[in-house]
């Protein structure tokens, strides 16, 4: 925006404020000089590159351009309204179709949609033209609707565009000159003025105004009605039982009636709970026992847990909010709860109830009681911890290892163990089998839908939680952008941020590098990818099954183990080559194929160290030793 001052380009400055409000519009038509991308035609110097925000990457669909509005007026009772859209880098071409869709604020999805009378492609901007008549298109109440937002919808060849805001200076909008009368569904007396504004963020939108005498007076009567004292104290008790409403739904309400009343109700027989990572998934070793378990006994009755939405969730399923009323009845009267963290540590577990705990994966970092934020903290902490785990009546282990830190670390006595291996690891035990009997090829079906071509490496990018603070995006440590460049011909990246955080992904290239954070199960991940990059993630452990090439990228290798604590040496006992550079990274990756001969004597002794009970058949014995009539709790 500065150099843009400089040169005397006042258009240019004011589209720069607004992208530097919105980081993801193209404000100018951007320019192509050799293989960057600059700010317009006009403007080569290196100064204006602007290459990095990734906009040459975008498809058509994922665009959000800047549609400013160059002329707003009232002719012949309709508001005329005009204005041009950029268009970045030649990308919009084909037939051209538009609407003006005028949505309520705050008023869920209510919209009306309204035709442009023209449009059409003109050098690098595409203009447009709507004479909207609003008396007669917008009805709205009058109350709780008298702010309307309009938006253009573009089409190109048949394909809608995102809805784009119209960008307005104040003086383009000038208040006496786009008035128009208003019928409102309530009478005129609500309010009988459709008045354009532009708003603080410099988007036009309509208001509906009393202007004439009756709707000013009438309005005026409505403020004093709901201000005088009785509408006051109506106001206030309205507050107090909103206010009652509330602390009855509230956590602690809910505690309190489940452990006083609920979990005092009797079973429910067959009945089987399941939630995966705290209800933010259907996955892991809770979804292969479900699918076993359904396969094999369809009367069971089997509710599953989700924490925001049931998308992705079976259908066959009852599904249940994480603690919502649903949630802790189903809870209260389960024969069976089955989950891989925990369910939450208020609640304790009915008599009438067996608790399996897969757990979520094996331990590199100190866990429980070994982590040193534990043993720091004071005694009721330390209780709460202890009652949570002692709910537990099976805990399965995959190895001795985990017998002798996760079971050690929470306390778990040895006639709780099952030694059965994790059931999410059957199938890349089974995709193992595949591979050395079949090969590689076909691949499964989710790289068809990820839009991978079999030509391609696929690299799975999983790093292990780094505990960033809620609501903050995670700082991934591998430079996703230069990866793309070096490596996005041959290869496609998917990034699986770790399931209690999120990453934010630079724009790269289409079929690069590919965000499956979202997807639910990450085995399915794992049997697609041909090499895994993590750092001291469990998923190490479960990747080594598959026999395919690990690689360790851990930058801060030593002042994590030194921070978090650690069961082993992992330079000494990884399955795969451990950098800490980006450089070593690629080196590593770029020979691969050749080196991982010299690796797989150790993946192979990683696989039968760290997963010793992982046979491909655990799902299966966990049902027969705990989900059949004749098995005894």
């Amino acid at each position: 925006a500065v150099r843009l001052l400089a040169d005397g380009d006042g258009d240019g400055v004011h589209a720069a404020a607004y992208a530097l409000q919105r980081p993801a519009t193209v404000v100018t038509p951007l320019a192509r000089h050799g293989e960057r991308v600059h700010w317009s035609a006009a403007h080569a110097d290196p100064a204006y590159d602007v290459t990095e925000l990734g906009h040459q990457h975008r498809a058509p669909r994922e665009l959000t351009l800047l549609n400013r509005v160059t002329r707003c007026t009232r002719e012949n009772g309709r508001l005329v309204v005009e204005g041009e859209v950029v268009v970045p880098l030649d990308l919009l071409g084909g037939v051209l179709t538009a609407t003006l869709d005028f949505r309520v604020r705050d008023a869920g999805e209510r919209t009306v949609t309204v035709p442009v009378d023209d449009v059409r492609l003109q050098g690098d901007v595409i203009t447009w033209r709507a004479a909207v008549p609003l008396t007669r298109a917008l009805r709205p109440r009058g109350i709780g609707d008298r702010v309307w937002d309009p938006r253009l919808r573009l089409g190109i060849d048949g394909e809608l565009l995102p809805p784009l805001d119209l960008f307005a200076e104040k003086d383009t909008v000038p208040a006496k000159a786009t008035a128009l009368p208003a019928r409102p569904r309530l009478s005129r007396l609500t309010a009988d003025t459709w008045q354009p504004y532009v708003t603080a963020k410099h988007h036009l939108a309509v208001c509906l105004l009393p202007r004439r005498r009756p709707a000013r007076k009438a309005n005026a009567l409505a403020r004093y009605a709901t201000n005088f004292r009785p509408a006051r104290v109506v106001k206030q008790t309205w507050k107090k039982l909103r206010k009652k409403y509330d602390a009855l739904h509230s956590q602690r309400v809910k505690i309190r009636v489940y452990r006083r009343v609920l979990r005092r109700l009797p079973v429910s027989r067959g009945t089987v709970v399941f939630e995966s990572h705290m209800g933010k998934c259907y996955g892991d070793s809770p979804r292969a026992i479900h699918e076993e378990l359904v396969a094999r006994r369809r009367g069971a009755r089997v509710v599953w847990s989700y924490a925001t939405s049931p998308a992705g969730f079976p259908q066959g399923a009852k599904l249940v909010r994480r603690w919502s009323w649903r949630y802790l009845w189903a809870l209260a009267r389960a024969e069976w709860w089955v989950d891989n963290q925990g369910f939450p540590h208020a609640l304790d577990k009915p008599k009438h109830t067996t608790y399996l705990q897969t757990w979520h994966g094996s331990a590199y970092k100190r866990m429980g009681f070994d982590e040193i934020r534990h043993k720091t903290q004071n005694a009721p902490q330390r209780e709460q911890l202890a009652r949570a785990v002692g709910r537990f009546d099976h805990f399965l282990v995959r190895s001795e290892h985990d017998v002798q830190t996760l079971a050690h670390a929470y306390r778990i006595p040895e006639e709780r163990l099952m030694r059965v291996g994790y059931p999410r690891n059957d199938r890349l035990v089974q995709a193992r089998g595949r591979d050395e009997s079949q090969g590689r090829f076909p691949r499964p079906a989710l790289a068809a839908e990820l839009g991978i071509p079999d030509h391609k490496t696929v690299v799975l990018y999983a790093p292990t939680f780094r505990g960033t603070p809620k609501n903050k995006k995670v700082q991934l440590q591998l430079d996703v952008r230069e990866f793309a460049e070096q490596f996005g011909d041959t290869h496609t990246l998917l990034v699986r941020a770790h399931y209690m955080e999120a990453a934010t992904l630079p724009l790269t290239p289409p079929g690069t590098v590919v965000d499956a954070s979202g997807h639910h199960d990450v085995s399915e991940l794992l049997g697609l990818a041909d090499v895994l990059i993590t750092d001291y993630s469990s998923i190490m452990f479960d990747y080594a099954l598959l026999d395919r090439p690990l690689v360790h990228f851990a930058p801060d290798l030593d002042a994590y183990a030194a921070e978090r604590g650690s069961y082993f040496d992992l330079r000494a006992r990884a399955g795969g080559p451990v950098v800490e550079t980006q450089d070593e990274l690629h080196r590593v990756l770029s020979g691969i194929k050749e080196s991982d001969g010299e690796w797989q004597e150790a993946r192979r002794a990683f696989a039968a160290e760290f997963g010793t009970y992982d046979d491909g058949g655990a799902a299966r014995a966990v049902v027969d030793a705990l989900f059949t009539r004749k098995a005894g709790k």
